[in-house]
């Protein structure tokens, strides 16, 4: 869906390389998908701590103003979780907005409501002539009741019946606005934010080809999004109604909606035996999963965890997620498949004293020399040749073959060949945790 997001500019030639802003963790996930689609340098800016979007957004306000020399520009906005169908319709919009970001205003998109859905914010719009084919807006209601959701699609309905423009739309969470525009409009509401931000900025750092955010200085903003921070209360936003056949499928009831289904309306992802099973969405990565005799769930596994929902419920996951991190546990924060820059590892088994690994390395990768004090390693090739180095040894193995790494030894593990090389890791020791580690010499800037 990130390589969709971009893919369907690819026409508007007027757009500059795209800004990704992500946290450390999706950083090589990110870059690799930029890869992947031909987009050879993109600005990828790592956000230290989650702050919602407001301050994300005015992050990169500033540092188009810094690539500019200040000149800024305009900036298009857009999430990485939407479905959009109709690529024209998408771009004749995204034109429409620019005139108006270019006059001062703060732009969003209004999707026109094809149901009463509880799980988008709304846009009351008001209609004029002086603003056509955008219209002002009058406030936002954030997830209304559904009998007020019901309120509005019916008004709507009315509109239609007169020919004339409609009242109500869903908020799309795209925006278009001149950097300018953005930040003096922030600074009225938010200060804090625009502060926090700049500082972020002007002392952020390059850690490869990644744009690192000054911790310190983007802790200090509030969390807040673009919309409680801005748009509820300026006067210069305005709506450009968005049809497009558009889909935000941030919801697990959304992607369900947008995917295709069987006969009894299942989304069945994975190993899935579903007898006597109606509109349900099951998805998993690591095992078969059976259901009998069950309506209106969303089932999904993942090789950490399991969660069984239902479409009413599934927005209160937020919840068990604070409650994951209150309790410490890694699987609030953290996957069991974590990107590298030299490829990925996967941690199959973790136990008292020990932890097992798949380590698969992209072709002319190298793992940093490095050891571990709490921990030895044992490594056992199980697809492709690699190049281990275990002290002053300098070893070659292939599928099948093995080497042994004690604590406080120095190790590193290279793919000189053009296969993907994957080798199984057993880690045991006192401590296996990812903080053990003292790098010696990193192709990839890693070394503090």
């Amino acid at each position: 869906m990130l390589q969709d997001t971009v893919l369907r500019l690819a026409e508007l030639k007027f757009l500059a390389e795209p800004i990704i802003i992500c946290n450390s963790l999706h950083r090589f996930l990110v870059a690799e998908q930029m890869q992947k689609i031909g987009v050879s340098s993109p600005t990828i800016i790592l956000e230290p701590v989650g702050r919602n979007t407001a301050p994300a957004i005015a992050a990169a306000a500033f540092q188009v103003q810094k690539m500019t020399s200040n000149e800024g520009g305009l900036l298009l906005v857009l999430p990485a979780d939407h479905v959009i169908k109709d690529i024209l319709a998408f771009h004749q919009a995204i034109d429409t907005a620019i005139k108006f970001a270019k006059n001062g205003k703060l732009v969003t998109f209004g999707i026109p409501p094809t149901s009463p859905n509880t799980g988008y914010g709304y846009i009351k719009a008001n209609y004029s002539i002086d603003t056509h084919p955008a219209m002002n807006v009058e406030f936002f209601t954030e997830k209304p009741s559904h009998v007020l959701a019901e309120e509005y699609i019916d008004e709507n309905a009315i509109l239609i019946s007169k020919n004339l423009p409609l009242n109500w739309y869903w908020n799309g969470g795209m925006f278009v606005f001149l950097t300018t525009t953005l930040l003096q409009e922030l600074s009225k509401y938010e200060d804090e934010v625009v502060k926090a931000a700049k500082k972020s900025v002007e002392s952020a750092r390059l850690d490869l080809d990644f744009l690192r955010l000054d911790k310190k200085a983007f802790s200090c903003s509030p969390d807040i999004s673009i919309d409680y921070a801005l748009m509820e209360k300026s006067d210069l936003v305005v709506v450009v109604p968005l049809k497009a056949e558009w889909c935000d499928v941030g919801s697990w009831a959304a992607l369900h909606d947008a995917s295709s289904k069987d006969k009894d309306s299942n989304v069945l992802r994975g190993d899935i035996f579903a007898h006597e099973t109606k509109n349900c969405f099951i998805s998993s990565t690591n095992q078969l999963v059976s259901t009998i005799g069950v309506e209106n769930l969303i089932i999904v596994g993942t090789p950490d965890a399991l969660l069984v929902t239902t479409y009413e419920q599934a927005h209160k996951v937020k919840d068990i997620i604070k409650t994951l991190s209150s309790a410490g546990r890694s699987e609030a924060t953290s996957n069991q498949k974590m990107h590298r820059p030299w490829g990925w590892y996967d941690s199959i088994e973790v136990g008292e004293n020990y932890q097992v690994k798949r380590l698969h390395v992209n072709p002319g990768a190298k793992l940093s020399l490095q050891l571990h004090h709490k921990r030895a390693e044992h490594w056992v090739v199980v697809n492709g040749t690699a190049t281990a180095i275990v002290g002053d040894k300098v070893l070659t193995l292939i599928k099948g073959q093995s080497t042994y790494i004690p604590a406080t030894e120095k190790h590193s593990l290279e793919n000189r060949t053009n296969e993907p090389l994957d080798v199984i890791e057993v880690q045991s020791g006192s401590y296996v945790g990812e903080d053990d580690i003292v790098r010696f010499k990193d192709v990839y800037g890693r070394i503090e």
